[in-house]
């Protein structure tokens, strides 16, 4: 008699756990949210996400993506995200700043060269741990994407940080948005890209702190026709999946998750060098018009502006430590 025979019990069990292993992945569909338009590339990678998992699941897994706010503002979107109610979001690096200080290192001005320079700060020790932090806050950080270096649309021409003075420039609300543009001598404004184009026609707005994939896909350069190239700052956006969806993943899923976003992360990389290019000549030949200066005075603005954000956080300034080592 056979030893399964004998134990009738471990036949039945081993027999269970064959038939689990061959079963499919259980079909599930995960919602993902952002603010940009869905020409930008945030959109991009967040589509890339849902073609890597689809791929890997065998088409059970798939991501519903929903750009420009549609599930709600970025601080509504952390809400759900915290509740398990959103699986995934794309967040402004600026809005996680009120959870974690250090990520305001991301945005001190003037302190990465390009979207290139920007992306190799990502494997950082101190931006690694940027993410790690995220998990007291509900969110597991999954990695980092990018829109391109940011820049001054406006109604007039900008040639120098006088020619800003009183004026009204949609920012990101965040502290060191509003310190950057004060210091210029702007009234920062916060409001959603939705609402940028009507203010600029209606006066409301004079300019428009802005990364070229917003630009093109907004055109914000048909009421506001002067592009400044300042290139005063990065604009990462987190990648995060809700920390309660994440635990009740078993370790197989929490792999085949973390690898769709990885490779997307690092696809999203070399597509936002490539679109900061592509997207300056998009908007030129749309008829904006571009200055370029020199851009001395803004950075010594930027430099006075970085002394304030230096030392009282030591994971910011291990960061920017860091990323400073990166140029040598």
């Amino acid at each position: 008699m056979s030893f399964i025979k004998k134990m009738p019990w471990l036949g039945a069990s081993l027999l269970s756990v064959g038939l689990l292993a061959s079963m499919p992945v259980q079909s599930q569909t995960i919602k993902l949210g952002h603010e940009t338009p869905p020409t930008h590339v945030w959109n991009q990678v967040s589509e890339r996400i849902n073609q890597n998992l689809q791929e890997k699941s065998d088409g059970q897994w798939k991501v519903d993506v929903s750009p420009l706010s549609k599930l709600g503002t970025v601080p509504q979107m952390i809400n759900l995200l915290q509740s398990g109610a959103l699986q995934v979001g794309v967040i402004t690096l600026g809005a996680l700043t009120n959870r974690d200080p250090s990520f305001t290192g991301w945005s001190m001005p003037y302190l990465f060269d390009d979207v290139e320079h920007a992306t190799q700060a990502v494997e950082l020790e101190a931006a690694q741990q940027m993410l790690e932090n995220l998990q007291e806050h509900g969110m597991i950080g999954m990695g980092y994407t990018f829109a391109g270096m940011r820049h001054v649309l406006s109604t007039k021409p900008v040639n120098e940080p006088s020619d800003l003075e009183g004026q009204k420039i949609r920012a990101f609300p965040s502290a060191i948005f509003n310190d950057w543009w004060t210091a210029n001598g702007a009234a920062p404004t916060a409001m959603p890209l939705s609402e940028v184009a009507p203010s600029l026609t209606t006066n409301l707005l004079n300019a428009v702190d802005v990364d070229l994939d917003a630009l093109v896909g907004m055109k914000f350069h048909q009421q506001a026709p002067y592009l400044t190239l300042t290139n005063h700052m990065a604009f990462p956006g987190v990648i995060v999946v809700s920390k309660r969806y994440w635990d009740r993943l078993d370790e197989d899923q929490q792999t085949m998750l973390r690898d769709a976003i990885k490779e997307a992360e690092q696809w999203g990389f070399q597509r936002a060098i490539e679109a900061d290019a592509q997207n300056l000549a998009t908007v030129k030949a749309d008829g904006a018009e571009v200055i370029e200066i020199d851009l001395s005075s803004f950075k010594e603005l930027g430099a006075q502006v970085n002394q304030k954000y230096l030392g009282d956080n030591p994971l910011r300034e291990q960061f920017y430590e860091q990323v400073q080592a990166l140029k040598q």
